[in-house]
């Protein structure tokens, strides 16, 4: 599913917020997703740092030269909205690039509206699971998850749209 929102030309300019439970793979889903847009090196969870900022060495979508920038937040420890102000984060959102929102719920009232929001929900692994397959991918000798996810895409702007029409692709 990242690897094919990476292919959305969209993203370049999008706020994306995921949902879930602790644990339902929200910065493991932001991890693949920086993968496939071509993040090198180590891709940190901002749980503390509320934002880790990220650049693309080369995505193909992007004119010759230019990167895409992209910030991810996690604002899990959010607790006043004060601290939006503080941390500059009005000025981060109105730079142009991906934004990529962990506990958008925080920040009500003071994060601008998302382009879309993704939602990530465990499930129980099937008792077939231990065959190597876990919602269809191979598992390659990798320890067995505790469950598999369930992932879906609201669009709630023209650009969601086209993220989610690159999702159905």
């Amino acid at each position: 599913m990242a690897r094919r929102l990476a292919t959305c030309p969209a993203l370049a300019h999008a706020t994306l917020t995921l949902h879930g439970d602790l644990g339902a793979g929200k910065t493991t889903f932001v991890r693949h997703l920086l993968r496939a847009l071509g993040v090198q090196g180590r891709i940190k969870s901002p749980t503390y740092a509320v934002v880790e900022p990220h650049t693309t060495g080369t995505w193909p979508l992007l004119p010759a030269g230019q990167v895409l920038t992209i910030a991810h937040f996690d604002f899990y420890r959010f607790t006043d909205p004060r601290e939006w102000e503080d941390a500059g984060l009005r000025e981060m959102f109105a730079h142009p690039g991906l934004k990529l929102v962990e506990w958008p719920q925080r920040a009500a009232g003071v994060m601008p509206p998302p382009d879309a929001e993704l939602h990530i929900e465990p499930e129980p692994v099937a008792a077939d699971a231990v065959s190597g397959t876990v919602s269809g991918a191979a598992l390659d000798g990798e320890a067995l998850p505790d469950s598999a996810r369930r992932v879906w895409l609201n669009a709630l702007t023209p650009t969601g749209q086209q993220l989610l029409a690159a999702l159905r692709g």
